[in-house]
């Protein structure tokens, strides 16, 4: 066998894989036996087929079988023992293979496009300078938040006359088209010009409006007249409400009832505890964003300021290939630049993985997974249920979805480790904010 590597430029290459007859049919000879073993056909007895028969009957099928298999060796084999950094999947030459003639060939040329990266070097020291956002929580949005929390387990209570945010019960009809049905209209969800038109109402007032300038979507329309949306399409016009009962929400009173519905039983049992608590899940809410801000800018940082030489062309070539039907040249070029960032980043992560034996085993994967669970069940109860049944729970998340969950969380665990190595080289520059503050740095950089 003879393979060869002709290089076209500093990225891309071709693979030319040559092979004559003593390269394959040594295998081919092999499987023909084989397939005598297992042959029965009528007039020989099993195992006793001749293997010319054999050769005619699946001699070609045989040869393009090993011959494949003999390429799918050779070729990452080589890839591997000269060393190249290979992006995508060599592409091999189809109008060239469309030429052979399997029935006559015994010689073969096959060629491969590759593309790949030459060595390259990132710098990991404390030259290299990032932002990190400490945020600091004010009064504001603990009280905010507190707000925010009584709205939404608030209670109700009867009034006798509209004001903003209120609910009105009631009845709704269009006389022309004998269209009625006992509706609920929530101010709070209509914009303060339209909710204008139903406030300072009475029980058993009526009021007409227009229902495409205060309902102008067909969701909108569909809720209020208790209809599909496809079946509001063409209703407009001019339409009665009659007010039935109007309610207004209480929000919730800063009691322990409140505090175990936002906490837990228990959790906490004075108010100066409570906003104490708000304040600890506001922080580490904006901690896990400031870490998510921290890990873009690292990756930003290092794409940016890494030389890594692309092979563009055959990227794109490649693209196409592998998303045959599905994508267009138009929308590879669009994408493009967005993939080589990313194909960028995780060059350079793999590289300081390599540099620095980064290394997951299995407990680096099931204390991932744990913390993953712990963080999406938060405070419910189920959380506390679990117990002394977590580890389980665990290892039979793991094993979901045919192996695929164990993969994403490693792949989570390694890119964990990968970071903490960098952040652990690196100068960060601890920064104080407020949280508009950073809100309006994120919104800058989006």
């Amino acid at each position: 066998m003879d393979i060869t590597l002709d290089k076209k430029g500093n990225t891309e290459a071709s693979i030319k894989i040559k092979l004559k007859e003593e390269d394959y049919q040594p295998k081919v000879e092999e499987k023909v036996k084989e397939y005598r073993k297992k042959a029965n056909l009528k007039g020989f007895r099993p195992g006793k087929v001749p293997p010319g028969i054999i050769k005619k009957m699946y001699g070609k099928a045989i040869k393009v079988e090993e011959i494949n298999q003999l390429l799918s060796e050779s070729l990452p084999k080589f890839i591997n023992e000269n060393k190249l950094k290979i992006v995508g999947e060599p592409l091999p030459d189809i109008e060239a293979a469309q030429q052979i003639d399997w029935d006559n060939q015994t010689d073969f040329e096959f060629i491969y496009e590759v593309g790949f990266v030459n060595e390259f070097s990132y710098e990991l020291s404390d030259q290299v300078k990032i932002p990190k956002y400490n945020i600091q929580v004010t009064d504001k949005e603990i009280n905010d938040t507190i707000d925010n929390l009584r709205k939404q387990l608030s209670g109700t209570e009867k009034v006798e006359k509209s004001e903003k945010e209120d609910l009105l019960q009631g009845k709704i009809v269009q006389t022309s088209a004998e269209l009625e049905h006992e509706t609920l209209i929530d101010l709070a969800r209509l914009e303060e010009e339209k909710a204008q038109k139903f406030i300072g109402l009475s029980k058993g007032e009526k009021i007409s409006f227009d229902l495409r300038e205060v309902f102008p979507e067909d969701h909108q329309a569909a809720m209020v007249l208790g209809k599909k949306r496809e079946e509001v399409q063409d209703i407009a016009g001019e339409f009665e409400f009659t007010v039935e009962e109007i309610q207004r929400k209480i929000p919730a009173e800063l009691n322990q009832d409140f505090f175990n519905k936002v906490f837990g039983q228990d959790a906490v049992k004075t108010e100066e505890e409570f906003r104490e608590k708000v304040k600890e899940t506001i922080q580490e809410n904006y901690q896990r964003e400031s870490e998510n801000v921290l890990m873009r800018d690292i990756r930003d940082t290092y794409v940016e300021q890494t030389s890594i030489e692309i092979p563009d062309s055959f990227l794109k070539k490649w693209l196409l290939a592998k998303y045959e039907g599905k994508v267009t040249e138009e929308q590879v070029e669009e994408e493009y630049e967005d993939y080589v960032q990313d194909l960028k980043w995780s060059l350079i992560a793999n590289k300081v993985a390599e540099d620095k034996e980064i290394k997951v085993d299995h407990e680096d994967v099931k204390s991932t997974a744990r913390a993953l669970i712990e963080n999406q069940l938060g405070q419910s109860g189920l959380l506390q249920q679990l117990g002394e049944n977590m580890d389980l729970f665990v290892d039979n998340y793991l094993k979901g979805d045919n192996g695929n969950n164990y993969m994403n969380v490693f792949n989570q665990a390694r890119a964990e480790k990968i970071l903490e190595v960098i952040k652990s080289s690196i100068t960060l520059e601890d920064q104080e904010v407020t949280v508009d503050e950073f809100k309006d740095k994120i919104n800058k950089n989006n």
